[in-house]
């Protein structure tokens, strides 16, 4: 299976919402991620169930949901039913971890397990098998737009190594600055899943920057 990409909606025209997932929708992305933000566990707010269920039924791809929030267990059925196929939460906001990923699983969606660049990979060594994906953030959450973070390949790196020594099947994903000069560093780190923002939509062909980023 070659790499993954998945759009980041939050970069999007909000004006032109339709249009922005026709596009998506037209393109050679893989999914489509949804940052979700309450304004407590990260310093801004984003959108929540009004849109993604508006959304749900026009987006062709998988929606790839990262919970940026504080008790995301309350929501998660929700977030089920508003079209989440892949659903991402925080280690650092989840107090019983392997809890939350059973909790996700058990309503039928992908689970998978975000980190902040500060986190290390090695506080997953006792749950790696039972997750579907692995969010590594490149940028410290909350905006779009920010400076990537270049330690976060040998991060995923290290990452790689634990999956195939423990027989986990997860997938890495990476968030924050991803864009054409380093999307092949990500995937000679062992990356299978490139999330990109601005890099798609503020180019002035994004289903062109799409491919690229395929072909990388």
């Amino acid at each position: 299976m070659g790499h993954l990409i998945a759009p980041s909606l939050l970069s999007a025209d909000f004006l032109r919402l339709e249009q922005e997932i026709g596009m998506v929708n037209r393109s050679e992305a893989d999914w489509l991620h949804l940052d979700i933000m309450d304004g407590v566990f990260v310093p801004n707010i984003s959108f929540g169930f009004p849109v993604l269920e508006k959304i749900k039924d026009r987006v062709k791809k998988p929606m790839d949901v990262h919970l940026m929030i504080v008790e995301p267990d309350r929501y998660i059925e929700r977030f089920r039913e508003a079209g989440a196929g892949i659903i991402s939460v925080h280690i650092e906001a989840c107090s019983h971890l392997h809890r939350t990923i059973g909790h996700i699983r058990g309503t039928g969606a992908k689970a998978g397990v975000a980190l902040n660049p500060h986190t290390p990979v090695i506080l997953l060594k006792d749950i790696i098998t039972d997750l579907d994906m692995v969010l590594l953030m490149s940028v410290n959450p909350g905006f779009g737009g920010q400076k990537f973070i270049p330690r976060v390949c040998s991060k995923a790196a290290e990452l790689k190594a634990m999956i195939s020594e423990s027989g986990s099947k997860a997938l890495i994903e990476v968030d924050g600055g991803v864009d054409l000069s380093n999307a092949r560093l990500l995937l000679d780190a062992g990356v299978d899943i490139l999330v990109a923002g601005n890099t798609v939509f503020r180019s002035d062909d994004p289903e062109a920057t799409i491919s690229r980023l395929k072909r990388c």
